[in-house]
């Protein structure tokens, strides 16, 4: 466990940001007291950024995942086709 100043941390964030993620806890202080904690990621903790934070709102109540597996939903088919939508588009710009 290590224990860094906030100016110090200011100026060397990175260093303490890596020390953190191999797996030390660092004491941040503020005039020698302690204000918060660089702790390595939680057990199990997604390492992408946006599937952390949908996990964190789905534990928190935020969200509910969806009912059912995606792989069990059924595929959607087109509505059209492509030359079909571009040919209405056509008709309903024609008036403008």
């Amino acid at each position: 466990m290590r224990a860094v100043g906030l100016r110090v941390l200011k100026n060397r964030l990175s260093e303490y940001v890596r020390l953190a993620a191999s797996g030390e806890t660092v004491l941040v202080t503020d005039r020698e007291r302690v204000v918060a904690e660089l702790v390595p990621p939680r057990e199990g903790r997604a390492p992408l950024l946006a599937d952390a934070m949908l996990g964190e709102a789905v534990r928190k109540g935020w969200l509910t995942p969806a009912l059912g597996a995606p792989e069990t939903s059924v595929p959607r088919r087109p509505l059209m086709t492509l030359e079909r939508l571009l040919a209405e588009l056509d008709v309903d710009r024609a008036d403008r």
